[in-house]
């Protein structure tokens, strides 16, 4: 029997997180392992539980959720970080994508669409909406690239997978990858995988940033 995905609730509010507990807690591959009231708390209970998954208030009094985000994926490179905001679009939570967080979803998201996250971010996807992709690469386009430190992370992808990687760089679906590329979703999904292996990426969102970094986008 495959293992229960391992979630810490982070959130301010007492009330939210048991609305989450209920919700999570009625599947059976979902376990809640703990919660916390604040980004200190977070840090010190995904330290001592180590879960699979932290779903993440972006916004909290003290220690807020970027801060938070960036010391447990520095700390715990293993454990995923999923954001909580209420707005679409939010700046602090694409200040919790640009610190490590796998993805960002509202906290009014439907009871499927909360399950379907989590469960996206612990197999190691990311989970960002197309538009928020795109609008997540508008910031980092108005920003100047990093000068280019290092090996250049791409030499070892084929020529194909550098056309999937620039299209994921883009903001691209699957679907639409495939589209552009003539390909199948299940070939562009191979290939996805590989170009994130390559790079030692975490997800397509943090693939994104790589772009960034070496003034592909």
């Amino acid at each position: 029997m495959t293992e229960p995905i391992r979630v810490l609730l982070v959130d301010d509010q007492a009330l939210i997180r048991v609305g989450f507990r209920m919700v999570l807690e009625a599947e059976s591959d979902i376990e809640i392992v703990g919660e916390a009231g604040d980004g200190a708390v977070a840090v010190r209970q995904a330290a001592a539980l180590t879960p699979d998954v932290v779903l993440m208030d972006v916004r909290m009094p003290g220690t807020d959720g970027i801060a938070a985000t960036e010391a447990i994926v520095r700390e715990h490179p293993g454990i995923r970080v999923l954001v909580l905001t209420t707005f679409d679009l939010d700046e602090y939570a694409f200040g919790a994508i640009r610190a490590g967080a796998s993805g960002f979803l509202l906290k009014d998201a439907q009871r499927q669409e909360l399950v379907a996250a989590v469960r996206a971010v612990a197999r190691g996807d990311a989970v960002l909406a197309p538009r928020a992709t795109r609008a997540f690469l508008d910031q980092l386009s108005a920003q100047p690239a990093p000068a280019a430190s290092g090996p250049d992370p791409t030499t070892e992808l084929t020529e194909r997978e550098r056309e999937v990687f620039l299209a994921i760089a883009q903001g691209l679906t699957n679907s639409e990858i495939a589209e552009r590329l003539f390909l199948s979703e299940s070939t562009v999904k191979t290939h996805v995988g590989r170009v994130l292996a390559k790079l030692d990426a975490r997800d397509r969102i943090q693939a994104v940033i790589i772009a960034h970094r070496i003034g592909l986008v």
